[in-house]
């Protein structure tokens, strides 16, 4: 079963700044488009979609440009920008120039809860809609009030919820999170993404741990709206690439080559209108 990979991280520190893995020593290095595809070839992966890594706000713009010219294996680029912003529109009409781009991500769970709660924000966000780009949700569990807040008020949008809307599998705490991932997914313009499930955990987590979780969101969310990500290089802080491939394919073994191929490639090339 062959892998898109809708959530691969690359590091150039040597081209670009990333204040926030100053406080992460184990990813403050580079992380090379050839040094994944070395691992992530022999895994079934052909394709990735490179997902910004909140580089410098001066950074923005050009590590989108770069990524996207390094490799034909990467086959798209989630840029990142700022629905917060009264530049955003004309900030996103320039990353248009570049036909590579998917969608646009905004990191919320390292932002105060206000910062997406304006009107403008909101509006940014169905203007995405219009112009065919998707929106990615990065928000931690005690925030998915947020998530349902935005994709309400963007209809016309796709919203992909990502690292599965990080339950709290190490400390076992997710009846809030279980209850609003239903709640979530009685919103057709909204898809979930299956990845940083493995970060959530304990150091020595095993299959078991997380299949509650990814058997819950697939049940909510249904084959057609679950689409599959590493999170590389941030899932070696828990595992690695050859780890979390094995582990997912193992969680969908049953299944049929249908509903794996809707998860690890079909789904995605779909809503991030990819090409392959």
């Amino acid at each position: 079963m062959r892998i898109l990979d809708t959530h691969l991280h690359l590091i150039y520190p040597d081209r670009f700044s990333y204040p926030w893995l100053s406080g992460v020593p184990k990813l403050n290095r580079a992380w090379s488009v050839e040094s994944y595809f070395a691992e992530a070839a022999n895994l079934g992966i052909e394709h990735a979609l490179h997902m910004e890594v909140d580089a410098a706000e001066t950074d923005m713009v050009a590590e989108t440009q770069f990524v996207t010219k390094l490799d034909p294996r990467v086959t798209g680029a989630i840029a990142a920008a700022r629905p917060e912003n009264g530049d955003f529109e004309t900030h996103v009409e320039g990353l248009l120039q570049n036909p590579m781009v998917r969608g646009i991500r905004r990191i919320l769970h390292q932002s105060p809860d206000e910062l997406s709660q304006t009107e403008r924000f909101r509006a940014n966000l169905r203007r995405l809609g219009e112009l065919g780009l998707s929106f990615d949700l990065c928000l931690l569990a005690r925030q998915l009030w947020i998530a349902r807040n935005l994709v309400d008020a963007a209809p016309d949008t796709r919203f992909i919820l990502d690292h599965c809307g990080n339950p709290d599998v190490a400390g076992g705490t997710s009846v809030n999170w279980h209850d609003d991932i239903a709640d979530l997914a009685k919103r057709p313009n909204l898809a979930v993404k299956i990845s940083g499930i493995v970060t959530n955990a304990r150091a020595d987590w095993t299959v078991n741990d997380i299949r509650p979780y990814v058997e819950h969101l697939i049940a909510s969310f249904g084959w057609d709206r679950v689409v599959w990500g590493s999170d590389h290089p941030v899932v070696t802080l828990a595992s690695n690439l050859t780890g979390w491939v094995e582990a997912s394919r193992e969680l969908v073994r049953h299944e049929s080559n249908d509903n794996q191929s809707k998860l690890f490639h079909r789904n995605a090339e779909r809503i991030y209108r990819v090409e392959v």
